[in-house]
């Protein structure tokens, strides 16, 4: 019998393990389930023998499910409805049908390549019907592929785990009762999710409308009270049905998300701590107690399952579940990839295992032993190929278009219409009334609210926005916006205006300071011009031969505070510049030029305001003799487009598109 100073023993090994695992999977930037997998096997029994997790006894099984209740929870808490709703088709497929087709496909492999026992093959696809968030989002933090791909990911893992699991348990049932009435499969799986859902969600409701009205709670002491909560919703679905506490965790997440409870944000974050904690030390729990001897007496059939499972069921399921969707081939092809095994895997096959050995019911283990194989080969191989994937397929948030920009002056709102104008998404901020209603009238979806306000940017939809732009007069404005919007949402690019005047802007060039990329500018003065008519929109695309000249002509010219680069069009991607940049061949720039004719000399010349700024579109070659001092011409003219260089039919689409008149004040 074990002491108690044996299990404190092994739970100290355990968390220490496991967060060794979390640091070194940190530092490498690799999926942390692959250190802490082998971590768990290496210090297991059959090797190293230093964790032991049979001296834990019943206790593992209570770990197990306090934990994995918590992985859920956090979840539900982490996913966002109305995200969810751009994709419920295609999620909701992948819930109800793909479940069913892993369970026929998974069945089917285990059957003929792993020869197993139609009963226990048909256990193992109900064991990997789900994919699971504890592996799968560390994975897209790493990856960083496109918002509306990791939704999915992110939703099919949350919510298919319950469904995942209940499955799986009413599969058990028939294995050991013998009943294989399709209606006590239904019945039993729409049983105990309607159970859960409703516990889940009334408790939910309470807690978040508890949580709203209890301010004298601390921030502390309100974190407590959700995990009590939690717990508590879970062991009672657990009380009125076995195995209906785990959609009462993810549906209770569910709601208190969408009720927006008070600090929202730092529950998230505590929950997130105590899932990284709770999965550290279940993986190192679980991959100790698997015996390395039952996964080589699968032979090379548990490999072909595996494959089976990865390259022939998982794309059939994202075929079926996606075909009328707006998902294009390269999405669709990366979520046939990307299905790896996690926590509820592996702790529902573990009690399995002892649930079949106490019924005398021989596979157990080689069911569990098939489980891990399935894990560590998915996350091995899935994990570690992720990113290459996604690059390769060119779904990474890297590629991620639109813009939010803080700030709705002149210079601001000209960057809008010219991403606008592009087909871009652009979502404006400003506190000034007067600015945002100018914004308004340009077309452009404004927010009258300071960019500090987290869950207006969530709804302005900043988790899956390319760029970010503090753009006001206040530099302190602007570098506290910038840095708080890359640490809440890390959008692939953030950019922070620096005001300077004209001498500092000179003298200072474009700086990194972690995520945020701080470029300084001379933006009231650069306002002054366009609202003085001072100032002329001009797009050119620098041309190889004489590029050398371009590029130190323009670099002249910036650095005089005469010429202000906007945008940038570089291997089809649109991006802002506002400063400084290593100009490459080929590049198509749109930049202000200072015009300082005075406005009566422009009036004498046959100028007219009309408060309208046309893009004249230079050829390449002219670039390198553009004068220091425009011409008389008035910004405010529809100017003259001249031939566009000869470049592809794309490139000249391009570029005539841009040459429409833009809007300004």
């Amino acid at each position: 019998m074990a002491t108690p100073f044996d299990i404190t023993l092994q739970i100290v090994l355990a968390v220490l393990a496991g967060i060794t695992a979390q640091v070194i999977a940190e530092y490498l930037r690799l999926p942390s389930i692959i250190f802490l997998l082998t971590l768990g096997v290496g210090l297991g029994p059959d090797l190293l023998g230093v964790v032991d997790p049979k001296v834990l006894g019943t206790g593992l099984e209570v770990i197990v499910s306090l934990c994995v209740a918590l992985i859920l929870f956090e979840g539900g808490l982490n996913l966002e409805l109305k995200e969810l709703g751009q994709v419920s088709g295609s999620l909701r497929n992948l819930i109800t049908i793909g479940t069913f087709i892993t369970l026929l496909g998974g069945g089917m492999a285990a059957h003929w390549f792993g020869e197993f026992p139609w009963p226990l093959a048909f256990l193992y696809g109900s064991l990997v019907v789900v994919t699971g968030p504890t592996v799968i989002t560390p994975l897209l933090r790493q990856v960083q592929v496109e918002r509306k791909v990791a939704t999915i990911l992110e939703g099919e893992g949350v919510l298919i785990d319950p469904v995942g699991a209940i499955l799986a348990v009413v599969v058990l049932d028939i294995l050991l009762n013998g009943d294989t009435d399709v209606s006590f499969i239904v019945g039993g799986l729409a049983q105990r999710l309607s159970i859960g859902a409703v516990v889940g969600g009334i408790g939910g409701a309470l807690l978040g409308q508890f949580l709203k009205r209890a301010a004298f709670l601390s921030e502390e002491l309100r974190n407590l009270v959700v995990l009590a909560s939690v717990w508590g919703l879970f062991g009672l679905a657990q009380n009125i049905r076995s195995e209906s506490g785990l959609m009462a965790a993810v549906t209770a997440g569910l709601v208190l998300r969408a009720l927006s409870v008070p600090d929202e944000r730092l529950l998230r974050r505590f929950k997130g701590q105590l899932t990284v904690f709770s999965v550290s030390v279940l993986f190192i729990l679980l991959a100790a107690d698997l015996s390395i001897d039952s996964v080589f007496a699968l032979g090379m059939g548990s490999v072909f399952t595996v494959l089976a499972l990865m390259l022939i069921v998982r794309p059939l399921n994202i075929y079926a579940c996606t075909l009328n969707s707006d998902l294009n081939w390269r999405q669709k092809l990366f979520l046939s990839w990307i299905a790896p095994r996690g926590i509820v895997s592996a702790s529902v096959a573990s009690l399995f295992a002892i649930l079949l050995t106490e019924r005398g019911i021989n596979g157990g283990d080689s069911i569990k032993a098939l489980v891990f194989l399935t894990i560590i080969m998915t996350v091995f191989i899935q994990g570690l190929t992720a990113r290459s994937v996604a690059k390769f397929l060119g779904i990474t948030q890297a590629d991620a278009t639109g813009v939010v920009i803080v700030g709705c002056n002149p210079v601001g709102r000209l960057v809008g219409r010219l991403f606008n104008q592009q087909g871009e998404s652009v979502v404006m901020f400003d506190t000034d009334e007067e600015a945002c209603e100018l914004a308004r009238k340009d077309g452009l979806r404004v927010y009258l609210s300071s960019a500090l306000d987290a869950e207006l940017l969530d709804e302005a939809g900043l988790s899956s926005i390319g760029t970010f732009i503090a753009l006001t007069t206040n530099g302190e404005v602007n570098s506290v916006v910038a840095e708080r919007a890359a640490e809440e949402f890390q959008p692939p690019r953030v950019v922070a205006v620096l005001p300077r005047n004209e001498k500092d802007a000179e003298s200072k060039a474009n700086g990194k300071g972690g995520k945020v990329t701080s470029t300084p500018l001379a933006i009231k003065t650069w306002n002054t011009y366009l609202k003085d008519d001072a100032a002329e929109l001009k797009t050119t695309q620098l041309d190889t031969e004489d590029f050398e000249k371009q590029r130190d002509k323009l670099n002249k010219l910036i650095t005089s505070g005469d010429l202000l680069p906007i945008t940038l069009q570089r291997n089809g991607k649109l991006d802002v510049v506002l400063g400084s940049e290593t100009w490459q061949p080929n590049d198509t720039i749109t930049y202000l030029l200072h015009d300082p004719t005075p406005q009566l000399m422009k009036r004498l010349s046959g100028g007219k305001r009309s408060g309208r700024l046309a893009t004249e579109v230079l050829p390449s070659k002219e670039v390198s003799d553009l004068p220091k001092t425009p011409s008389t011409k008035t910004a405010s003219e529809p100017a003259a487009v001249p031939k566009p260089p000869d470049q592809t039919a794309q490139k000249q689409a391009a570029q005539d598109k841009t040459s429409g008149d833009l809007q300004t004040s």
